[in-house]
């Protein structure tokens, strides 16, 4: 069987996917060294995944690998921050080198993609969990935060929302085709890098909808001091999810569902028009919701939809 370091050197030291990001000093030694470009502030942001928390434990390695990192950059992709590097920490409860391959392979698929470089992690035994820290960058003083918001703003949305509630229903049901739209919304989601990017200088505020919208949103609205009214017909809901939950339960998916790592921004009127463009040339809608106001409280929900949203320990912390 493999030592974990052989199985780092195997499966996770990629050298070559470093040449050129700003890493001095790469997998292999104590820490990784890496080199911010001047001008940058360092965005920052760990998430773990938990097998039968977050994932099912039997969907396909790579989808486990794709979405443990596509999760964690959604966190940079909410403050409009440049992915750079990524560390990443995985548990397993046994060596099955089959898996770790397609593991690491989806992982390493999404790196190239998102312009990111693994630089270091650890491996240890115990119940299958991936935690991820993620490193970009943005300029400074211009990352899109959660506590910009005015009263006025257009409340938008990328993307489309419930996919992550529908999927997790398809799968349940036993579901097993990637190629579904509702699926691949709640095992492969696509961090929208480029979008926030593209928003940073358009959009006052932002988060990304990994609890449910409207528990993000309620977050955005308290960081802000403002309130929220919702347009639920608005709703850009991912395909086929009314058809398979009915039209109140595709909506009430759509509010407090979660998992769906679209980007919600509070921006300007005069600027929804720049913004949808900017989106539209990335192949990527932003679809108008709602708007923010001065009274507290998020209104034009169904009553039964509350901003609960998803939490660890409810009741406690969220």
């Amino acid at each position: 069987m493999p030592s974990e370091f052989e199985l780092i050197a195997r499966y996770f030291a990629l050298p070559c996917q470093a040449a050129g990001q700003g890493v001095v000093l790469g997998p292999g030694d104590d820490c990784a060294l890496l080199s911010p470009s001047p001008g940058s502030t360092l965005a920052v942001s760990v998430d773990t995944s938990v097998a039968e928390v977050h994932f099912p434990g039997d969907a396909p390695a790579t989808a486990i690998g794709h979405r443990a990192l596509a999760v964690a950059l959604s966190d940079l992709a909410a403050m409009g921050a440049r992915a750079r590097w990524c560390v990443m920490a995985i548990t397993l409860p046994a060596v099955d080198e089959t898996w770790l391959e397609a593991f690491s392979a989806g992982f390493h698929t999404l790196c190239r993609r998102s312009g990111v470089a693994l630089v270091g992690g650890d491996v240890t035994r115990g119940a299958l969990s991936v935690a991820v820290t993620v490193h970009g960058e943005v300029p400074v003083d211009a990352a899109l935060r959660r506590d910009g918001g005015r009263p006025g703003d257009v409340l938008a949305v990328t993307g489309t929302l419930g996919g992550g509630r529908g999927g997790l229903d398809a799968w349940q049901a036993g579901l097993r085709d990637l190629d579904d739209p509702l699926l691949r919304a709640y095992l492969l989601p696509e961090p929208r890098l480029a979008a926030g990017e593209a928003l940073r200088d358009l959009a006052h505020a932002g988060i990304d909808v990994s609890d449910g919208l409207l528990a993000d949103l309620a977050h955005l609205c308290q960081a802000s001091g403002t309130g929220a009214v919702l347009d639920t017909t608005a709703l850009p809901l991912t395909a086929g999810l009314t058809g398979r939950l009915g039209e109140a339960d595709a909506i009430d998916a759509a509010l407090r569902g979660g998992d769906d790592y679209e980007l919600l921004v509070a921006l300007p009127q005069s600027s929804l028009d720049r913004a949808r463009q900017r989106l539209a040339a990335r192949d990527l809608a932003l679809t108008p919701i709602g708007h923010l106001t001065a009274t507290p409280g998020i209104t034009g929900v169904p009553a039964s939809s509350r901003p609960s949203g998803w939490q660890h320990f409810p009741g406690g912390m969220t």
